[in-house]
């Protein structure tokens, strides 16, 4: 007899203890569905959705026959929703909660209903799957061992402005959300911001038929966005700030002899300059001695 550590992945229970589920659903290709998404659509009792047409076309494409309850959920009645919601898994009923496409709660409906859920005490898992996300930062060729998801930022320029001017600074490469008619003013925002050479990639229809990974400067891709009408669904990725350059204790050495000849003892001024640089100490001093040693020879 053969033994293994694999566990079997239980099907869904109906009768046990109530349940929210977070289901991914495929974000355009619909054999990235996953077996578990089908079974939680075929058994849960309750199953909430942002729209009941692309329910409808996702079970019908999957082959599947949904038999809960179906409700929507969206941004415009979650917060009523979600008590109904979790009053049904205190009734010991599976909730079935997913998005258009994707991972809900991830820049789309479903966290007031997991906030509700968790601070009620309910169990709350996740069936995983495609996310538009992880899929444009793997393609992106940028790093991927730091990383923040930003979503979309604000289409009021002042208010964009002032994100942008926050993330600026940022290390870790950057993944953002856009709708295609917004493309060319968002990436000239990065520009005005980031600066023109700053890495990045564009992301589009990601795992449909058109899909499109274009990948340049944020002047290249600004530029090639004026120049195209663009369509679909939209990721874009930007990679961190590079590190500053470190200084060099002999660049500083004008510092320290403007604050000597200012009346600072030598030491004094040493630790200012230091302080002010993050250039230790020793280094400097040292630096200061060998361009007075020069200029005395």
């Amino acid at each position: 007899m053969n033994s293994t550590n694999e566990t079997p992945d239980p099907a869904p229970d109906a009768a046990s203890a109530g349940q929210l589920v977070l289901a991914a659903t495929p974000i355009g290709n619909l054999r990235d569905a996953s077996e578990r998404l089908k079974e939680y659509l075929s058994s849960a009792d309750v199953v909430a959705v942002e729209d009941t047409r692309r329910l409808r076309t996702l079970a019908s494409g999957l082959g599947v026959t949904v038999t809960g309850r179906v409700v929507t959920n969206h941004d415009h009645n979650e917060g009523r929703r979600s008590e109904e919601l979790v009053a049904e898994i205190a009734a010991g009923k599976t909730v079935l909660l997913m998005s258009d496409a994707g991972m809900p709660t991830v820049s789309d409906p479903g966290f007031r209903v997991v906030e509700q859920a968790v601070a009620a005490g309910q169990t709350v898992t996740c069936a995983p799957g495609p996310s538009a996300v992880l899929a444009a930062l793997a393609v992106s060729g940028l790093p991927t061992d730091r990383f923040t998801f930003e979503g979309f930022i604000p289409r009021k320029a002042s208010e964009r402005k002032a994100r942008l001017a926050e993330l600026a600074a940022e290390p870790r490469t950057m993944v953002f959300y856009e709708a295609p008619h917004r493309l060319g003013a968002m990436l000239g925002a990065l520009v005005e911001a980031f600066g023109d050479e700053r890495r990045a990639v564009v992301a589009r229809e990601l795992t449909k038929l058109h899909e499109e990974t274009l990948r340049g400067s944020l002047g290249e891709l600004f530029m090639w966005a004026d120049q195209h009408q663009v369509r679909g669904e939209i990721a874009v990725v930007v990679a961190g700030a590079p590190e500053p350059e470190a200084e060099r204790p002999e660049d500083l050495v004008g510092e320290v002899e403007a604050l000597v000849e200012g009346g600072l003892r030598l030491k004094q001024a040493v630790n200012d300059v230091s302080s002010q640089h993050q250039v230790g100490k020793r280094d400097l001093y040292e630096a200061v001695l060998s361009q007075r040693s020069e200029t005395d020879d």
